[in-house]
């Protein structure tokens, strides 16, 4: 009996370990650099680098985080930088799923995630394996991993099984439905990308808001409330377990970007929770642009995109650049949609997209209508600007919508969504549980609408547009350039429109035969296979291919110091750099060298960006020398050179007057006419912490002893009580000040600096951070992780413990 069962057992894991095998074979031939040691070079990955050197040093020094660095933007909290957070036990889940390293341990737990998914919505294991193939493929994956969008790419990587727990939650075993969905949960909240964990819950929404439908409809109201409740408590543990990291965010929020400014100006194409509507929709899908879904290069494919010596543009660019025009025509702005840019367009697959329409005509359902209802809403959302009416009713009505921009990303949804009808389509197919008739109905009728329109663009590949950009004459200029890559832009439309056809028909046919009992099952299902790799691989190589990939040592040091960086780095004191020869919010390669003024985030200080507007950016040199800015690298024939700033007030000074101002628009406003050695300008809010005006000191000293990102100590001499302006940027939610180990309440002065009220003598002042987020967050996290983790692997246990007991009974 005992050897019967372990047969079973291995004839029913037979399969699953098939596929994981498949999927590592998979994952690594199509990453093959990873193999000879390379890594992914990506621009996101090194501006990381860049953002986060002076937190990865500390962390590896002193074994514990730094939680705020000075490398950028003249300081801000590293929640959103690098903060590791080793409490949250599901760190640990997630770098066992991850076999081998990133890319390809992405790619696999991508693929990976999507076959389990499909077996929770009880599709067969073969079946299962090429399913996954056609969602781990879609383009858009490919394309965030290639700009180095990690956290993003692992996020929709755990989305569908958490989808699937959900469903299997209300549908089948509601405790095991709960243990998968908090698992899976809990790991993409983990990879922490709060915009796809945001569109993940809308789909479940739906979901649910379907299936309490339909059991009003069966009267089964109380075991759906009962299912409710349990995955209520699920998220809630869920949430607690990243508790630390979502506390932070939260808190941060209302002081970065993501929030609201304090200054009244420009406030009338802001959101309720502040962010400019344009700013939330810059990046939105134009309403023909959709079709990509189904021919890849409907829009030209990508801003920088490349084309081959048969091109117009290469045949008019050869006379000229002769042997360098192959680089040339490597980087041309071919993508001529809404959006400001592109790595590429998404793209589900043009056999995935034939199948999802099959799907349409031949499932039944409420699986099937909670599918089309999230893939309509998310292509809706994905408009953006192009539908504004639809997302101003989002941004202003749905809670937190308005913290996120790149509206585009909704898309996600129907990545999901498309591949799972498809699925679903081919499991009723293969089980018998669609009529001959019927098929061959749905058949003809998606192949008419996805062939058909595949065929009408190869043949009138102008219907919908002249392939012309907004941009073309700012960025090519010359009318013959402009032509050849219009001609170029119907080119590539043309031809991707024929490949699209091609493989519709190539999918129909084996359908077909299927349909007719000429082809067998089993060569069905490895036929499509074949055919989602065949079809999708080659066009996620043109976004990243072996050519991203570079020396592990060049990847891991991205920046090399000029001989300016090596001027300014002889000086070991604590100072900031303004690098003129860059932009201030696309800097991250200074931040890697020095504390810089720049950076490069997208979720800065609303009141730093506020600065960088107002003054920064205008050359204010009262707001610049107060912010310690001791060396600027300017541009001297053409090389970056060091210049130092004899006007910097360096890191801390008294001064005697202080203007109190009523707000924050007159706080700013203040900043253009006053000297920040002698004067602080202070709002009324501030005032009862301070005097108003403070005797002259000549002999009074202060000077930074210490300096640590998360604890600056100073000295301080003066024969009279003084008031301290510190160069650092005031955050209130953690930072706490001491005079000599007693509490000290602390201001915010000049609209972004710190100012302490210091008594006469000597004394030692300490700046400590200390942010109750993190610190009683970590603990929180690490109870709510176990009690979740301990609750998974109960019911795992117990289901397998059943499922054996069955056996053996059998």
């Amino acid at each position: 009996m005992k050897e019967t069962t372990i047969k079973q057992f291995i004839r029913k894991a037979y399969p699953h370990a098939l596929a994981t095998i498949l999927f590592l074979a998979i994952a690594y031939a199509y990453f093959s650099p990873q193999l000879e040691g390379k890594k992914l070079e990506t621009t996101d990955v090194a501006n990381f680098k860049g953002t986060s050197k002076e937190l990865r040093d500390y962390r590896e020094e002193h074994n514990e985080e730094a939680l705020w660095t000075n490398r950028l933007f003249g300081g801000m909290p590293a929640y959103l930088i690098s903060v590791k957070l080793e409490n949250n036990l599901f760190l640990y889940i997630n770098k066992a799923l991850q076999i081998g390293s990133r890319p390809a341990s992405y790619l696999f737990v991508c693929l990976l995630s999507f076959y389990l998914a499909l077996l929770i919505f009880g599709v067969n294991p073969w079946l299962s394996m090429a399913g996954a193939i056609a969602f781990g493929f879609s383009s858009y994956f490919f394309i965030i991993l290639g700009a180095g969008h990690m956290t993003k790419a692992m996020a929709i990587a755990y989305m569908p099984p958490i989808i699937a727990g959900v469903y299997y939650t209300y549908r089948k075993k509601m405790w095991l439905g709960a243990a998968i969905t908090g698992l899976f949960l809990g790991l993409q909240l983990k990879a922490f990308h709060p915009q796809i964990t945001y569109y993940t819950a809308i789909t479940i929404i739906i979901f649910i808001i379907f299936e309490a439908v339909r059991t009003r409809k069966t009267m089964e109201i109380v075991p759906f409330l009962k299912k409710s409740f349990l995955l209520l408590a699920i998220a809630i543990l869920v949430l607690g377990s990243d508790l630390t990291k979502l506390w932070m965010t939260y808190e941060y929020g209302d002081y970065s970007m993501r929030g609201k400014s304090e200054l009244t100006d420009h406030q009338e194409n802001k959101s309720k929770g502040g962010l400019d509507r344009e700013y939330i929709t810059a990046w939105s899908y134009g309403i023909d642009e959709t079709l990509t879904v189904l021919i890849p290069n409907f829009m030209g494919g990508s801003s920088h995109g490349s084309l081959d010596e048969n091109s117009e543009t290469y045949k008019l660019l050869e006379p000229s650049y002769g042997a360098q025009t192959n680089k040339v025509v490597k980087q041309l702005p071919l993508y001529f949609g809404d959006q400001p840019f592109t790595s590429g367009p998404v793209y589900f697959g043009a056999v995935v997209m034939l199948l999802f329409v099959l799907g349409l005509f031949i499932l039944k359902g409420q699986i099937k209508w909670w599918i089309i209802v999230s893939t309509l809403l998310a292509l809706m959302l994905s408009w953006g600007h192009n539908m504004m009416w639809f997302t101003n009713l989002f941004i202003d009505y749905f809670p937190i919508y308005d913290k996120f921009r790149t509206v585009s990303m909704t898309l996600v949804i129907p990545q999901f969504a498309v591949p799972l009808m498809a699925m679903l389509a081919i499991k009723q197919v293969i089980e018998g549980k669609i009529q001959k008739q019927d098929l061959f109905k749905g058949l003809k009728y998606s192949f008419i609408i996805t062939g058909g329109i595949a065929l009408v663009f190869t043949i009138f590949p102008g219907l919908l547009t002249n392939f012309s950009a907004a941009s073309d004459q700012q960025s090519l200029g010359n009318e013959q350039l402009i032509a050849a890559i219009e001609n170029d832009r119907m080119a590539l439309l043309r031809a991707d429109a024929f490949r699209s056809f091609i493989f519709i028909s190539l999918a129909a046919g084996v359908l077909l035969l299927y349909s007719t009992e000429k082809l067998k099952q089993k060569y069905l299902i490895a036929a499509l296979g074949v055919l989602f790799i065949a079809d999708m691989w080659p066009i996620n190589k043109r976004y990243i291919n072996d050519d991203n990939f570079a020396r592990e040592r060049k990847v891991n040091q991205p920046f090399t110091p000029t001989t300016a960086d090596r001027q300014i780095m002889q000086d070991d004191s604590y100072y900031r750099v303004y690098n003129t020869t860059a932009r201030l919010d696309q800097d991250a390669r200074t931040s890697y060298f020095h504390n810089s003024l720049g950076g490069y985030h997208g979720a800065k200080m609303q009141r730093y960006q506020d600065l960088v507007d107002r003054h920064i950016s205008q050359g204010n040199m009262q707001v610049i020398n107060m912010l310690n800015t001791k060396y600027f690298i300017v541009n001297q024939d053409n090389k970056p050179m060091a210049q130092q700033n004899p006007g910097a007030l360096g890191n801390a000074w008294f001064v005697s007057q202080v203007e109190t101002v009523p707000n924050a628009d007159e706080e700013i406003a203040a900043l253009k006419n006053f000297d920040a050695a002698k004067t602080a300008i202070v709002d009324e809010r501030f005032i009862d912490n301070i005097s108003t005006s403070y005797n002259n000191d000549s002999l009074a000293q202060i000077k930074l002893t210490k300096y640590d990102p998360k604890r600056m100590e100073y000295r301080t001499k003066t024969s009279t009580k003084q008031l301290a302006v510190f160069s650092e940027i005031f955050y209130p939610e953690g930072w706490q000040a001491t005079i000599d180990g007693e509490p000290a309440k602390h201001v915010r002065v000049n609209y972004i600096l710190r100012a302490l009220e210091v008594p006469a003598g000597e004394h030692s002042i300490v700046f400590e951070f200390k942010p109750k987020s993190y610190y009683t967050g970590r603990q929180i996290a690490l109870v709510s992780s176990l009690i979740l983790l301990l609750f998974v692997a109960f019911i795992f246990g117990k289901e397998l413990k059943e499922s054996l007991n069955d056996k053996n009974k059998g």
